[in-house]
């Protein structure tokens, strides 16, 4: 008798739990008012050399990965233009070197940008000028030229990363 009972209610209890998890689905839930995107090149106002074709290629590929929207090459054509424009490029001494502290050996670099989604359709602003701001730790032992030029791409795909979840990630 328990043991019937005992399965009876593991049975509800399994039943009540797939009804449950029967709807869910990955990722937001929310589709984006646009089916289309025209990426505008990205514009610097930060002094660092090479940024602005690193990142409008990051920031193209991390759209083409999410997959939930086309990218078109023409603005006339896309429902929506995504701009970034890059704002700050600071470079800040976390750690001196042990023998000499005039030398850092570890900088905390960060990239500052503004997102604006413009609706082709009806020429207003989804949102504008959305701040975004990316951080990363930079060891200098190999050189502080060739790690920041190697740091760069990273930088950019973490801010294409946030500017893709910015435009498409409506909670």
């Amino acid at each position: 008798m328990i043991a019937r009972l005992s399965f009876s209610f593991f049975a509800l209890a399994l039943l009540l739990h797939g009804a449950g998890c029967s709807h869910y689905r990955l990722g937001t839930g929310a589709e984006p008012t646009f089916r289309t995107l025209h990426v505008a090149p990205v514009v610097s106002r930060a002094l660092i050399p090479q940024a602005q074709p690193i990142t409008s290629s990051q920031l193209r590929e991390a759209f083409i990965r999410d997959g939930r929207i086309g990218l078109v090459n023409d603005p006339a054509a896309a429902d929506a233009t995504l701009i970034l424009t890059l704002t700050d490029y600071r470079r800040e001494v976390a750690t001196v070197r042990p023998g000499d502290t005039g030398l850092a050996r570890k900088f905390d670099i960060t990239l500052t940008a503004e997102l604006t989604l413009r609706d082709n359709r009806t020429g207003a602003d989804l949102f504008a000028r959305r701040p975004l701001t990316v951080k990363r730790e930079l060891f200098t032992d190999s050189g502080q030229t060739q790690a920041e030029y190697q740091l760069l791409p990273l930088l950019a795909a973490d801010l294409a990363e946030k500017a893709r979840r910015s435009a498409l990630d409506v909670w």
